[in-house]
């Protein structure tokens, strides 16, 4: 250094040498320098609508870092997990931690789907971004197949059979179901070797894989460019669309840093407060009954992301279920890998491309139907039903009382409502006073029917008397209008 040209005070601050020593060995600004600074079309009015796929990519580093503070107390044990996982919802930081890894989960099952409904409405999937669509569509397979896993490593009831569903599914392959409904249990029963498949699934594998994908698909971002809002009249055209985009960018392009990254930034911190909101007020979801193979009171439903499969698998005939099962997801990923190949050029604005938005239109609101039926789920009985409370019994003595008590112990109230409690599966009985005599309501008790099992000899006759009593102490009607309704009542309770 030369005294009389290099003073101390010219030289710069020792975290900007730290910076420029490591850039010089690791050259990093070269590398990020074409990733912040390269030029997007100015989106103009749509601008908000390409935030979607940087803020699942937010959520996503939100699910590492909360899945590996999870993973360093969960033991991935028969015998263990579900008591490790109570530990860890025993604290509050514990049960904020769960509680932001499933509404992270939730909140990037949304995001990816929304992303892809807004690539595919602006069919920004044409040339030259096929293979930015077919990546797209594997990340939204893998996000999907890590929700599924992370359901099962709950191993409450819930998981316990959701993972026994799973591989009877699996078993329903052809050719190979037999071997693959091994391959999902990891043996013959689930059991620790299940829990132990599904972990590493979820921890190392679908994450590795997400990765990878997700490297690929930000590459072939920078590398085809983000895609212009449609417009109307200026179809795409693959011998042309690379020099008229690259003459947009100079005409009416902007740096992606910062004069568009900022919007991903905001979203993203908003969706992240979203996310931390939710656990902190809501928390995770609940755990449920401890995993007991032997006990059939089991209801097992997927969080809500599948439900509206599970309510389809469940409404639809019996003899379809194969066809669904196999062929429904096969043709449904098969098409959206189709896409971008039997459209890949022409028209993108919606208004040369109405029936886009049929098609969307029909998907949510299928999803949206089937997952209201998979909520309510009438076709199973309600197992966590509670006891009626005294306000609906209206007593708490008594022969009523006695009765309501038996109407639970009996398992009658999973199918039947009480003014609003209970099931659904079987008829409402909340003025079966008013409708039934005490004969007709003895003959179906004895005699049962669809869906209902006989109690002949499964009941003693005082508590036959109890039940009697609370159940015609049920009416809707005044008193005088009870006796002409129960004579003209039918045959079904």
């Amino acid at each position: 250094m030369s005294p009389l040209t290099d003073k101390p005070s010219d030289r710069p601050p020792a975290w900007k040498r730290a910076w420029l020593w490591f850039d010089d060995l690791t050259g990093t600004s070269a590398m990020l320098h074409p990733l912040l600074f390269h030029r997007v079309p100015r989106a103009k009015k749509s601008a908000w609508l390409y935030v979607l796929g940087s803020a699942t990519l937010f959520v996503f580093l939100v699910q590492i870092v909360t899945g590996i503070a999870l993973s360093s107390s969960y033991v991935a044990s028969s015998g263990q997990a579900y008591q490790t996982l109570l530990f860890i919802s025993s604290s509050t930081f514990g049960h904020i931690v769960r509680g932001i890894h499933y509404w992270g989960a939730s909140a990037m099952v949304v995001l990816i789907g929304i992303h892809a409904i807004r690539v595919y409405l602006m069919a920004s999937y044409k040339y030259p971004r096929q293979m930015n669509w077919l990546s797209g569509v594997v990340l939204l397979i893998l996000v999907l197949g890590m929700a599924f896993t992370g359901q099962l490593l709950r191993w409450d009831q819930n998981g316990f059979w959701s993972a026994v569903v799973g591989a009877e599914q699996a078993g329903r392959s052809p050719f190979i179901g037999n071997w693959f409904g091994h391959l999902v249990l990891g043996g013959d029963t689930a059991g620790g070797a299940t829990l132990s498949r599904f972990f590493a699934l979820h921890v190392f594998f679908i994450p590795v894989l997400i990765f990878l994908v997700l490297g690929l698909h930000l590459y072939l971002v920078v590398h085809n460019g983000i895609s212009e809002p449609p417009k109307t009249g200026r179809p795409v055209d693959p011998r042309t669309y690379r020099v008229w985009y690259k003459g947009l960018l100079a005409r009416d392009g902007e740096p992606f840093f910062p004069d568009a990254a900022w919007r991903d930034a905001v979203f993203g911190f908003i969706v992240i407060a979203i996310i931390f909101g939710l656990a902190m007020t809501l928390g995770p979801e609940k755990i449920g009954q401890a995993p007991d193979p032997t006990l059939m009171g089991a209801s097992p439903r997927p969080d809500w992301y599948l439900l509206w499969y599970y309510a389809l698998l469940s409404v639809i005939p019996r003899w379809t279920e194969n066809y669904v099962i196999i062929l429904a997801p096969l043709i449904f990923f098969g098409l959206l890998f189709a896409l971008p190949f039997a459209g890949s050029r022409g028209e993108r604005s919606l208004i040369h491309r109405p029936w886009s938005i049929v098609i969307v239109a029909g998907i949510v609101i299928t999803i949206a139907y089937f997952s209201h039926l998979g909520a309510i789920a009438p076709w199973s009985p309600r197992f966590n039903a509670k006891p009626l409370p005294v306000s609906v019994v209206g007593t708490a003595t008594g022969p009523e009382a006695a009765g309501a008590k038996v109407f639970y112990d009996k398992g009658c109230e999973f199918c039947h409502t009480i003014d609003g409690y209970g099931g659904v599966r079987g008829p409402n009985l909340s003025d079966v006073g008013d409708r039934l005599t005490a004969e007709q309501i003895t003959t179906r008790i004895f005699s049962g029917a669809t869906n209902m099992p006989s109690y002949n000899g499964n009941i003693s006759q005082q508590d036959l008397q109890s039940v009697l009593a609370f159940l015609l102490s049920r009416h809707k009607l005044p008193p005088s209008a009870r006796a002409p309704a129960t004579a003209a009542a039918g045959n079904q309770p």
